[in-house]
């Protein structure tokens, strides 16, 4: 039986099947895992492993298939909370970690270590290290990206791959930077990527106060805010990041305040600037990938996002044209009022529409 974690969270040595798991506290300088009021995060099994060079921390549930889930900015295992437990009773081995530079897995200083290359060799590194030669694979946001390219490259280990709220833009061969393209898109605006680009700027700026910038993110991609109160990719430049967000004065149905401080404690002690390094590759991952310009995901896929992300206003070509760049589409799902959120937003459509395809396989 799986040791219950009911409050804090513990190492646990070796891979996961087959060796005895040796049990030990982690002080506050391997970074204490918070005890948080939601009950399934309290519950969740807590334990680190070594990938690509990196310790990586994960929460994991649950035995059978591997399941792999990759959150977003600015997210950490957390996000994926309604999901552990649903996929877990479903009958799956699901695995939710924190990503490079995030949470409590190993934060490299060199802007050049979150490369997309890095990223997936990471992930790849955690299914051999879990003792598994295959997976499904399932990203959010920026967990997308790592996601498809993951499946490209080691379509071996990942057989199937679901998006969430990101939809897959092949790689093009045209002979431009995309920060170039940014910049052409922008014109005499500021785009939020390229505003990501300055080491320090948006640290500054993000960190001056956690909670809030949180909270601003959270409910501005969220389909709760109205269309004003939306995010703004484009801004002018005499405004910072935060001035296309918005706070509501009460926190949405689908974010409690254990859930905000949980957010907000994290980031607090980490910091953004493991997430915005990933922004900062944009140019770094389009020289590394020439090779996979006009690639097709062929893999059993599945894409999910909310009616109100802006993310799908952006990339509509993409999203749109989906069938003919993933030939194993399943299905793609636009959930009616969500967001950008959507596994938080809509846990109980995303785990149903996640279990179909995962016993479709």
């Amino acid at each position: 039986m799986q040791p219950v974690l009911k409050k804090g969270c513990a190492l646990f040595a070796g891979p996961r099947r087959g060796r005895h798991r040796a049990l030990a506290r982690i002080n506050q300088e391997s970074h204490t895992c918070m005890n948080v009021a939601y009950t399934t995060a309290n519950e969740m099994n807590h334990r680190f492993v070594r990938s690509n060079g990196i310790k990586m921390h994960i929460a994991e549930d649950g035995e059978g298939p591997l399941v792999v889930l990759c959150h977003g900015y600015p997210e950490v295992w957390y996000s994926w909370r309604h999901q552990l437990r649903a996929l877990a009773e479903a009958g799956y081995h699901v695995v939710a970690p924190d990503q490079r530079g995030y949470g409590q897995t190993d934060r490299p200083e060199a802007v050049e270590d979150y490369n997309i290359l890095q990223l997936c060799g990471d992930i790849i590194g955690l299914v051999d290290a879990l003792g598994e030669t295959e997976a499904v694979i399932v990203g959010h946001d920026w967990g997308a990206p790592v996601a498809w390219v993951c499946a490209l490259l080691r379509p071996d280990i990942f057989r199937a791959v679901v998006l969430l709220s990101v939809p897959y833009r092949q790689r093009s061969w045209a002979g431009i930077r995309p920060t170039e393209l940014m910049k052409q898109m922008a014109g005499d605006k500021q785009f939020y990527q390229l505003y990501f680009q300055e080491p320090g700027k948006a640290e500054h700026e993000l960190e001056a106060d956690v909670r809030k910038t949180m909270l601003m993110g959270l409910y501005s991609g969220s389909g709760d805010a109205p269309p004003d109160k939306r995010w703004r990719f484009l801004f002018d430049k005499s405004e910072t990041f935060l001035d296309t967000a918005a706070v509501s004065e009460t926190l949405p149905a689908w974010l409690t305040e254990a859930d905000l401080d949980f957010y907000a404690e994290e980031f607090k002690r980490t910091g953004f600037r493991g997430g915005l390094n990933w922004y900062r590759n944009i140019d770094t991952n389009w020289k590394l990938t020439p090779f996979l310009s006009g690639a097709k995901i062929r893999q059993p896929a599945l894409f999910l996002a909310g009616e109100f992300d802006a993310v799908i206003t952006m990339y509509r070509q993409a999203f749109d044209s989906l069938e003919e760049t993933m030939p194993g589409l399943r299905k793609k799902v636009l959930l009616s009022g969500a967001g950008h959120w959507i596994q938080q937003e809509r846990p109980r459509e995303v785990n149903d529409l996640l279990i179909e395809f995962l016993r479709s396989l």
